[in-house]
């Protein structure tokens, strides 16, 4: 067994129990921190593949701003844990449902000749200082340009979706009228006070 294979063995059973830890733990700030374990991991598995962008930007994108995130979000909150948890147990066979589900489109991905390395660029393409950041920006913006494009219309509405959802109007709340403040002139704001003047004593 190579050194290789030794480090990949041992960051992967990290993830392993990292991944248990986030859906087995009973503080939700401990469950976040596994979750930060599973990207840190996540990204020494992609350097072994020699994906350095992909290592990377989990680590600045996800464990940096994302996580960090839901870390002061969960601190923040004062989450019952107890009330939490009741009927826990209810949404098994759902979660056994979706996890079968992802072990077979994993398993179907693996064993399928469409994503074999037989479908890689040919050698010819490769210079002798391509990186998988140029090729995963070819790819990303020829090949998969649409896909991608679809992906970010989802993630934009998911996003409005979740601002409408959670957006709340109290009332006695002053907000700021944006299209007020911009046409504004000077005579509605600057009035000129004609004073008599005083003589001090």
């Amino acid at each position: 067994m190579s050194f290789e294979q030794i480090i990949f063995y041992i960051f992967s059973a990290i993830l392993v129990a990292a991944a248990v830890g986030v859906i087995t733990v009973r503080n939700p700030v401990h469950a976040a921190l596994f979750l930060v374990m599973c990207f840190i991991t996540t990204s020494a598995l992609w350097l072994l593949l020699e994906a350095e962008f992909l290592a990377i930007t989990l680590v600045l994108v996800y464990v940096g701003a994302v996580m960090v995130l839901f870390l002061f979000v969960v601190m923040m909150l004062d989450i019952n844990i107890a009330k939490m948890r009741e009927g826990f147990t209810g949404y098994l066979p759902l979660g056994a449902l979706v996890a079968g589900g992802t072990i077979a489109v994993m398993w179907y991905v693996a064993n399928n000749d469409y994503f074999n390395l037989t479908n890689m660029p040919p050698p010819e393409r490769l210079a002798a200082d391509a990186s998988n950041t140029r090729m995963l920006g070819e790819q990303l913006y020829t090949t998969y340009v649409y896909p991608f494009e679809i992906a970010a219309v989802i993630l934009l509405l998911a996003i409005v979706a979740a601002i409408t959802l959670t957006l709340r109007h109290r009332t006695g709340t002053r907000y700021q009228k944006i299209d007020q403040q911009v046409r504004v002139k000077r005579d509605e704001r600057v009035r000129m006070v004609k004073m008599e003047s005083e003589e001090r004593k």
